[in-house]
């Protein structure tokens, strides 16, 4: 893994007795009752077996993008917001890559350059019409930063290895300048080299100042990137453990034994 440069601030994001209900048997609490914060530099792991929730917490904070209905308390910058729908969650500089880029990541039929753009039309346009320019110029611009394999910019993304495809929706996340990530399994699926340039490009995003919430069911990966992991397990945080006490060993000791615990 690359060594981290990057140095921890203040708290920039926060979650409060967060839970979520299932979107069709509603009585049921996919999450339960989790809190957690990420502050300024730093990569927050989220650990635990497959169903644990990981994956439902990070969406229904990204504007309720799952669940039937969330309650709990959302602060950026220790100011409580209510995020009611992805836009909102973007308007306030949140940004989401999901663990499916295929199916929720990427427009497959499309080229680079209007996957990389499509979450920044408004910022790419004047007057309601797209600033073609604008839009060439960063897709160019992400493609060199991010050293995807390609042709060229009007390349169809389905053509694309799965580390490139994975650097398009990392690219349209960045271009939408967020201050906070949610990355889920952002190396699911992609080969050696790919995964340590993705570290390299989260190592990055970090010393830049922003605040990086991963979900990995890596644990060596979670392990070798993360400053603080946190495991869960049925729909609850587990426990907390900072990087130099995170083992293998440690995080399924506290998945499947410990009290809940933030």
């Amino acid at each position: 893994f690359p060594p981290k440069e990057s140095s921890v601030g203040e708290t920039v994001f926060e979650v409060n007795n967060w839970s979520v209900y299932h979107p069709e048997y509603h009585t049921i609490k996919v999450v339960n009752q989790a809190s957690f914060f990420v502050r300024k530099g730093e990569i927050v792991a989220f650990c635990g077996p497959m169903g644990a929730g990981r994956t439902e917490l990070m969406m229904s904070i990204f504007g309720k993008s799952y669940g039937h209905r969330s309650e709990g308390e959302l602060l950026i910058h220790g100011k409580a917001v209510h995020l009611s729908s992805p836009y909102e969650a973007i308007k306030m500089g949140l940004g989401y890559v999901s663990e499916d880029r295929k199916d929720l990541g990427l427009v497959l039929i499309q080229d680079i350059k209007t996957n990389i753009t499509n979450s920044s039309l408004k910022k790419l346009s004047r007057f309601g019409v797209m600033n073609s320019y604008a839009q060439i110029k960063a897709a160019k611009e992400y493609c060199s930063s991010l050293n995807i394999k390609t042709p060229s910019i009007n390349q169809i993304v389905r053509n694309l290895s799965g580390g490139n495809q994975q650097k398009v929706v990392l690219s349209r996340c960045l271009l939408a300048s967020p201050e906070i990530f949610i990355v889920d399994e952002p190396t699911r699926g992609i080969d050696v080299g790919a995964k340590y340039e993705i570290y390299c490009i989260l190592n990055d995003l970090a010393k830049a100042g922003k605040s990086i919430i991963m979900v990995s069911s890596e644990l060596p990966e979670a392990i070798g990137m993360a400053d603080r992991i946190y495991v869960m397990n049925e729909g609850k945080i587990k426990g907390v453990l900072e990087h130099s006490e995170a083992t293998q060993e440690a995080i399924m000791h506290m998945a499947l034994v410990a009290e809940g615990k933030n």
